[in-house]
């Protein structure tokens, strides 16, 4: 019926104006996103699939195309943090698919997922990329199995090549130019599930002149003829056709040829069997100046819409309710019933959401039971009270589709504690309940719970900063990050990520009382969201205004006292949905918590530091015969201060070494590590031996009653001799190098912890060292590892000492520590001592054996 030939190609080009028009700079992209997408959901059977780019600025995993999901579903999730606990950002990072087959292996692995989206559902992650480069990733959703099993070893495989496909057609656009950039302002391409055609249509071209008629294929299934038996003679079809139908179709064709209107009418088809159906039959004449006088064609269709008809028809006469969904939410259809049950009229209904036409659908927890059939793809039932005291039962059956569902009055008494929403027998709260007027969707429940959880990992006010920067901007599209926190009745600026630090130095210190939108928004407690330029300076006249287009103030506001206040910025225009600002009100409290007790806990920090700096040695003493260097490294963990310390004293001819650890990382540590260096020293300088020393100071740490548990390993060392004697309490052994490059555990006894034991016995051991040696003293969290006993981690320790040496002690010191130094995630504080032993050469003694000797001393 249609003349010319035209190629794929051409076809395609010419398609291509109305796609980059309807969604985007890119159509070929496009159309490679929605060939990946729908062959993907075809081949694993899922119901749902998406694809997700990364952004320009690499921080979002963006929405790029949707097939089955509806774009209300899609809202929430159209912008997923790179390094969010999300399965897709999780494909991206770890390059892996990511497959959970069910709710129990979503909850076990995406805890915050789970709460989001509590429903029963599988899915599988897959990054999409070509070699080196990562695009995104593709996702797809499928209704969880009876046996828990998710997809096969097939269908992962095809999952898998479907986005490697894409990575591959994706590197090959971006190679020519025509990938283009992708953003949260590009429109994802949403794509229905494929389906079989409701209702089939069949064209024709009548010549009226000759009787000749062109059909198609389709047609010719309707009529019940194959198209290659079919001789092209109107009459042909004509003879298929009821023959009680025929006079009155002539006549109202005749009548649409002469006055030139459109033919509508209904006919029966035979079916051979001695039955029919009813088809609808559409024409005109096309308009032509050969035509005027005697039209010779007509054009038109018809329409088979099987027993769709008389199915609408029977189920417009029953008194139950029945409506139809579409993905998106939106009422598709609803019988006349639908009328007095809903006490709402059809056209108010159509075409929108229930749960936005009628308050008493309003409540969260209903649109939830939408939600969780649409998802999981399983039939849902609940109760529903339409005030004043009419109860309803609302039954919600998925489909590929969309969504269709019947709603009946309950036929029996409903208890009085039932509650909006419930599932059939299942009780809530009161019926004299009142539901609250907005509720807010998954997405912003995950953006919610995602950010209070890095929160609560966030110790210092940095890290807050930190978390709240990875989460906010990524997750709002905004650029710009700022907060300023009160002290002093003004705003000094805590951290700040993409504005210009000479624009916000102009702020510092500004006073509460000040006109200034952040200053506004912190005094009212109101968070003050400011679309455009525009705007802002029509409220401030005169502010200096930073290169973003649009902001949000948030004030953070705690136990009813100004903490600070969050800025974000925005570089091209913004809008805030009612949603996007219950959302950051609803941060900008869980970000105020967070600040308040970081700041609390940066005090107590500054505080225990201080105390902390003030009793470790600022300078070792210089000693004849010795080179002594220290290091005390905080842990990158929790408090970032400990027990740990380390000391040289001077005694006369002789020098007393000594590094202790005592257990906690707080406050407490460090005021018992203070005491236990007093004691020591006060010990030491009095003459007592090594041993009376440990013991004594144990007694002191018993009679203080102690809280903390410590360890020590106490040395004195007489530098004209070489001389040295050990104790140990519960601590780790020593280690010494000797001149040639080897290096040795010194396997000398100990005591127990002190604090354990008032009358605990501490053996003294005493070795002779030769010049060159190197004696080190540690504590344990230079050598623990995970996974590893205490015996490999000083052997280890042995090893490097051994490797390192050589060189300056200075150095020696910054070696042992470098890997400790790089690590991000240490709990524990180390402290090291190390001491060379050179003595002059003409105060040197003969080298005698460097062994532990537990006998008397020399």
């Amino acid at each position: 019926m249609i003349e010319g030939n035209v190629s794929a190609n051409g076809v395609a080009s010419n398609l291509y104006p109305f796609g980059a028009a309807s969604v985007g700079e890119a159509p070929e992209r496009d159309e490679a996103l929605v060939r990946a997408i729908v062959g993907a959901v075809e081949r694993t059977g899922a119901h749902t699939g998406s694809v997700f780019l990364l952004s320009g600025d690499h921080r979002s995993l963006i929405v790029a195309a949707s097939c089955g999901s509806p774009p209300s579903l899609l809202s929430g999730w159209r912008r997923i943090p790179v390094n969010s606990g999300l399965p897709v950002a999780e494909a991206y990072r770890s390059g892996r698919m990511v497959h959970l087959a069910g709710a129990e292996e979503t909850m076990r692995r995406f805890p915050q997922l789970s709460v989001a989206l509590p429903y029963p559902f599988g899915s599988a992650s897959v990054p999409v990329r070509a070699g080196e480069r990562t695009f995104g990733t593709m996702a797809v959703v499928w209704t969880a199995k009876p046996d828990g099993a998710g997809l096969s070893r097939a269908q992962r495989r095809m999952l898998r090549s479907a986005a490697d496909r894409l990575g591959t057609t994706l590197a090959g656009l971006r190679a020519r130019g025509a990938l283009g950039e992708y953003d949260e302002r590009t429109a994802p391409v949403v794509v229905p599930l494929p389906s079989t055609p409701v209702i089939r249509v069949g064209l024709f071209d009548w010549n009226l002149g000759t009787g000749a008629l062109t059909a198609d294929d389709e047609l010719c299934a309707i009529f019940g003829m194959p198209l290659r038996e079919f001789d092209g003679r109107a009459a042909t079809l004509a003879a298929m056709i009821e023959p009680a139908d025929l006079p009155g179709f002539r006549s109202a064709a005749r009548a649409a040829v002469q006055e030139r209107h459109v033919l509508a009418h209904c006919l029966r088809i035979r079916d051979g069997r001695g039955g029919h159906h009813t088809v609808e039959l559409w024409g005109r004449v096309p308009e032509s100046p050969a035509d005027r006088q005697a039209p010779a064609h007509m054009v038109g269709a018809v329409l088979d819409s099987g027993s769709r008809m008389a199915a609408v028809a029977a189920i417009e006469r029953l008194a139950d309710g029945f409506f139809a969904l579409s993905p998106d939410g939106r009422v598709a259809y609803a019988n006349h019933s639908m009328e007095d049950l809903l006490g709402v009229r059809q056209d108010e209904l159509l075409g929108r959401r229930p749960w936005d036409v009628l308050p008493w659908l309003a409540d969260p927890v209903y649109e939830d039971r939408y939600r969780a059939a649409l998802i999981s793809q399983q039939a849902v039932s609940f109760l529903v009270r339409r005030p004043p005291a009419t109860w309803l039962v609302f039954s919600l059956h998925p489909g590929a589709q969309g969504m269709t569902g019947w709603a009946a009055p309950v036929r029996q008494p409903v208890p009085a504690d039932t509650g909006p929403g419930a599932p059939l027998g299942e009780g809530g709260p009161p019926a004299s309940w009142s539901p609250p007027p907005a509720a807010p969707r998954v997405g912003s429940l995950y953006r919610v719970l995602t950010l209070g959880s890095a929160l609560t990992e966030a110790v210092t006010a940095h890290e807050v900063f930190e978390a709240v920067a990875e989460q906010l901007l990524p997750a709002f599209g905004g650029q710009k990050l700022a907060i300023a926190v009160v002290e002093e009745r003004r705003l000094h600026l805590l951290d700040q990520r993409g504005y210009s630090k000479r624009f916000l130095a102009r702020f510092e210190g500004t006073p509460l009382h000040a006109r200034l939108p952040v200053t506004d928004a912190l005094t009212s407690g109101a968070p003050l969201f400011v679309e455009s330029r525009e705007e802002l300076l029509e409220t401030y006249p005169g502010i200096m205004v930073s290169q973003s287009n649009s902001w949000a103030f948030l004030p953070l506001i705690a136990s009813n006292r100004p903490v600070g206040v969050c800025l974000l910025g925005f570089n091209d225009v913004h809008r805030f949905p009612d949603e996007e600002r219950g959302v950051l009100t609803a941060l900008g409290g869980l970000i105020a918590q967070a600040l308040e007790r970081a700041r609390l806990y940066d005090a107590e920090f500054a505080l225990a530091r201080g105390l902390q700096n003030a009793l470790l040695p600022h300078r070792l003493p210089a000693l004849p015969g010795l080179d002594v260097t220290g290091r005390y490294l905080p842990g990158t963990r929790g408090m970032d201060i400990g027990g740990d310390w380390y000391d040289v004293i001077p005694t006369g001819d002789e020098v007393a070494l000594i590094v202790g650890d005592v257990e906690g990382h707080n406050v407490a540590a460090a005021a018992a590590m203070g005491q236990l260096r007093s004691a020591v020293r006060a010990f030491a300088t009095a003459g007592h031996r090594p041993s009376d020393v440990v013991a004594n100071t144990n007694r002191l740490h018993m009679d203080l009653d102690p809280a903390l548990l410590a360890s020590c390993c106490y040395a004195r060392l007489r530098p004209r001799s070489g001389v040295v004697r050990i104790v140990r309490a519960g601590h780790p052994l020593p280690l010494l190098r000797l001149p040639d490059g080897r290096a040795e555990v010194l396997d000398v006894p100990g005591g127990p912890l002190l604090g354990i034991d008032p009358a605990a016995h501490f053996p003294e051991s005493a070795l002779r060292l030769v010049p060159g040696s190197v004696l080190a003293l540690y504590t344990d969290g230079l050598i623990e590892r995970r996974d590893s006993d205490i015996d490999s981690d000083i052997d280890r320790l042995r090893a490097s000492l051994a490797r390192m040496g050589g060189g300056r002690l200075e150095d020696l010191a910054d070696a042992l520590l470098r890997n400790a130094r790089r690590s991000a995630d240490r709990a524990d504080d180390i402290a090291l001592l190390l001491t060379e032993y050179a003595p002059p050469p003409q105060t040197a003694t003969k080298p005698a054996s460097a062994h532990a000797d537990s006998g008397p001393s020399p």
